[in-house]
């Protein structure tokens, strides 16, 4: 969590940075109605920050990422080999490249706008979702659509896009989550074929009582560097994002 706040932090740092950061001074006088609507975008702000990882839990690709990797690296049986800081940290790279276009639209379509006081609060919060919300509906499939429906008990709206935020929600991890078993099963086989090809090694030539998973785990190694795994499975996963776009 604390990565993602401080990635969020130093995206909009770099922000206001490049707008009136010095602007922001806070005083308890007469500041008028200027120093209350900074006050205002200060109080947003700092909101933001805190439910940032939530956010970008819940509303991005980081959830395909982060579970596929966390099986493959279960498929290989290594263990906590790679770090677990390592798999989230890669996750949160792929995360912001596959985001990128909507992280820039929210940028310059809801922050910039409401740093320089051209759009109010709600406006902002309108605008920072839409990106979001094009993505979620890009991602979900009717099917997860129909089931988020039913179990809250709402009225089928005209278009998903009038679809509560909430409830989109729901459904894109639903389909996000199903997704990333669906590529983590995929990725199980052949690793799942080297370990019965161990096994039986073992059972033919007697070794019975020494275990599988040590002989297999060195064949499971080579064959994922042989076929250049990491690029391949990071490149495809980033890929998936873009299919029926």
């Amino acid at each position: 969590m604390r990565i993602f706040l401080s990635t969020l932090f130093i995206f909009l740092s770099s922000s206001l940075a490049a707008n009136a950061a010095p602007g922001l001074n806070i005083s308890f006088g007469d500041g008028g109605p200027q120093g209350v609507g900074l006050g205002v975008q200060i109080l947003v702000l700092l909101t933001i920050l805190s439910v940032a990882p939530s956010i970008l839990l819940l509303t991005t690709s980081f959830i395909r990422f982060v579970i596929v990797f966390g099986l493959l690296r279960q498929a290989l049986g290594l263990g906590s080999l790679p770090p677990t800081q390592v798999l989230i940290g890669l996750s949160i790279i792929l995360t912001f490249m596959v985001m990128n276009p909507y992280f820039k639209r929210i940028n310059d379509e809801a922050l910039q706008p409401f740093l320089t006081r051209e759009i109010d609060e709600r406006t902002f919060f309108k605008k920072a979702f839409d990106p979001l919300e094009e993505f979620m509906l890009s991602q979900t499939p009717d099917s997860e659509l129909e089931l988020a429906i039913k179990v809250a008990h709402i009225e089928q709206p005209d278009k998903p896009e009038d679809l509560p935020m909430h409830i989109l929600m729901v459904a894109f991890i639903l389909s996000e989550l199903k997704k990333a078993f669906q590529i983590g099963f995929i990725l199980f086989l052949p690793f799942i074929v080297i370990d019965m090809i161990s096994a039986s090694a073992l059972v033919s030539i007697g070794l019975m009582f020494l275990p599988p998973a040590t002989i297999s785990l060195p064949f499971k190694i080579v064959l994922f560097i042989l076929v250049d795994g990491w690029n391949i499975i990071s490149e495809n996963l980033v890929e998936s994002f873009y299919v029926g776009q």
